[in-house]
């Protein structure tokens, strides 16, 4: 109870930043020594940095406080409010860069009569990773896990579909041929890792799945398009 409250805490008052051990434990309502033995153990866990009485936080700490909270019973909505899409969208591109993508985020283009957005595209020959981030609700029906994997495999038929007409700069574009593949990724992990052959991934767990893309794509559910007009370079 005490740590699910320093840790709503925590997100709550790291939204600019660093902030003041103090200042958590006014937040949390908790005495000093109990506060810092909780950041403490979370510095050791290197979700956090505490630098004497300033607690410090990188691109993945807010994230990981998230989900801990959420993990110790946290309601999944609540704490996900309090994390920006922002927040959300660039923990994912920079694991997709890390595993050497080239990444385009909030790609919006126009394709039969209708407008389409993709929170994210990573390209690394010769896979385009076509990722929408949901803030997952714990126990999300079958029926919106069904209704959320459709809407992106229809988002990602489109921009290949699309391609290379329009006026963004993938580096597909470039190849040859590439395979489209229709990714979910969730804060928390779901009651399903697949739906009809489109992974479902909790957010914590990109860097292994973009690891293990490679000797698996053929058992997932993907667009092949061929650039056979352009650069002979596949």
């Amino acid at each position: 109870m005490f740590e699910r409250d320093l840790l709503i805490s925590l997100l709550k008052l790291t939204k600019d930043g660093s902030v003041l051990l103090d200042s958590i434990k006014k937040e949390s309502k908790t005495t000093m020594s109990i506060a810092r033995e909780m950041i403490e153990k979370l510095h050791n866990e290197n979700i956090l940095y505490l630098n004497q009485n300033k607690i410090e936080v990188d691109g993945s700490s807010r994230l990981k406080i998230a989900i801990k909270a959420v993990s110790m019973g946290a309601d999944v909505e609540y704490v996900s409010n309090m994390l920006s899409w922002q927040e959300f969208e660039s923990i994912a591109a920079i694991a997709l860069e890390r595993n050497g993508y080239k990444v385009v985020k909030n790609v919006r283009f126009k394709h039969v009569a209708r407008k389409w957005e993709i929170d994210i595209v990573g390209c690394s020959k010769p896979l385009v990773i076509c990722i929408d981030c949901k803030h997952w609700r714990r126990g999300t029906a079958p029926s919106s896990v069904r209704r959320i994997t459709e809407a992106q495999v229809e988002r990602t038929r489109a921009l290949a579909d699309a391609l290379p007409k329009l006026s963004l700069s993938l580096a597909c574009t470039k190849w040859e041929k590439a395979m489209f593949i229709p990714v979910i990724l969730t804060l928390i992990p779901a009651r399903f890792k697949f739906y009809d052959k489109v992974p479902i991934v909790p957010v914590l767990q990109l860097q292994d799945f973009l690891s293990q893309l490679p000797a698996y794509t053929d058992s997932l559910k993907y667009f092949l398009k061929p650039f056979s007009h352009l650069n002979h370079d596949f």
